[in-house]
């Protein structure tokens, strides 16, 4: 049984404030998709001041004994609020902060739960080198585009490590974590909670946010496939609606990557270079993706550099 749960009046006051002092915006919401499963949506947006960062799905699943967190953001502040919103509903420890890739709008808040006695962070095996090579940019990126709001935020590092799978027991309740071929990144990790069958796939699922190639275009669509046969009644995407069925969301994303892959095949079979693809109308940033004026053009680039040399 969930013990110690708080009213609904005390957590959306601890959540309200755990988030003032960047931009004009709502209380900290945090959604119960499922008994005992919180999620807080981001924007679908990109990093700027006035949404403090605040653009990736984040969370925590609470068990019996403890509970764990996954994902906390772009900055230390938003790891605050999302640490206030969990301590608004529960008084049980953190055992363990997941971070399912190491892109700064999922990590960079888990300095905030540095305090939590006795907490693991936990990632998959080759998440600390790909932080480690772009902490710094990273870092740069937010005092630049957040501002204010990013003051305090530094890389916390993982210390405990998943190579294939891992379980990881909150007391009556079991999460299996699994790590992925590259696809979205080299690191990507999911995890799934058995008793409401939730799978909280990271960025390896994204919606209306345009999907973003930094791995493996064709590792990515293997993976999708295999997604979408595991036992989740829902997914929480790491962008977008909080609480999906899965197969829609997964077949969009699906059809976009695929769609990527294919004009680049073309255009490497007729000979044409990575300019022309991007100035074909091909090139085109889909209208039905947010942010695809933004991400596209790169997600074409990557997908040129990949299979540029496929067999």
């Amino acid at each position: 049984m969930l013990s110690r749960i708080a009213g609904f009046s005390a957590a959306w006051l601890l959540a309200a404030v755990a988030v003032q002092g960047w931009g004009a915006q709502a209380p900290f919401a945090v959604d119960e998709v499922a008994p005992g499963v919180f999620v807080h949506q981001g924007r679908i947006a990109d990093l700027a001041e006035e949404n403090g960062g605040d653009i990736a799905n984040i969370g925590f699943v609470v068990g019996e004994r403890c509970v764990a967190v996954i994902d906390t953001g772009s900055t230390r502040r938003i790891g605050e609020a999302l640490l206030a919103a969990l301590r608004a509903r529960t008084e049980l420890p953190v055992c363990y902060v997941i971070n399912t890739h190491m892109h700064l709008d999922h990590v960079f808040g888990n300095a905030a739960f540095e305090g939590e006695a006795g907490v693991a962070f936990v990632a998959a095996a080759r998440m600390p080198a790909s932080l480690s090579a772009r902490a710094e940019g990273y870092l740069r990126t937010l005092d630049h585009e957040v501002g204010e709001a990013a003051e305090g935020t530094r890389a916390v590092y993982p210390t405990m490590l998943v190579e294939a799978e891992a379980s990881l027991d909150l007391g009556g309740r079991t999460l299996t974590l699994r790590a992925w071929p590259t696809a979205h990144t080299d690191n990507d990790l999911t995890v799934f909670d058995e008793r409401t069958r939730t799978l909280w796939t990271g960025d390896l699922l994204f919606e209306r946010f345009v999907p973003i190639v930094d791995g493996s275009i064709r590792g990515w669509l293997d993976v999708i496939e295999r997604l979408a046969k595991l036992p989740a009644a829902r997914m929480v995407p790491g962008h977008g609606a909080i609480h999906l069925p899965g197969g829609a969301a997964l077949a969009a994303e699906r059809g976009y990557l695929a769609g990527v892959a294919n004009t680049v095949r073309k255009a490497i079979g007729r000979g044409d270079s990575l300019r022309q693809v991007l100035d074909a109308e091909e090139g085109s940033a889909p209208a039905e993706w947010a942010l695809a004026e933004r991400f596209h053009a790169r997600n074409l680039s990557a997908a040129y550099t990949e299979l540029e040399w496929e067999d």
